[in-house]
């Protein structure tokens, strides 16, 4: 696994950063859909649950970005 810092205008950023910008933008629509599918009242904690999914989507694009 090789993560180098990523140059943004001349500033460097840590490769996470980006992976966690990413992988809110993936769970934007995973949010969206278990609230219109009615997942969220079966939920006990809707934010616990939501923090988990972020998590679990941040874990995937980690793993895949050291692999790839």
């Amino acid at each position: 696994m090789h993560y180098h810092e990523i140059d943004i205008f001349g500033v460097y950023v840590a490769p996470f950063a980006p992976l966690m910008l990413l992988a809110w933008l993936l769970t934007i629509p995973l949010f969206r859909l278990s609230s219109r599918i009615g997942l969220a009242r079966y939920v006990w904690h809707t934010s616990f649950f939501n923090f988990a999914v972020y998590t679990i989507v941040l874990c995937v694009l980690v793993l895949l970005a050291g692999v790839l």
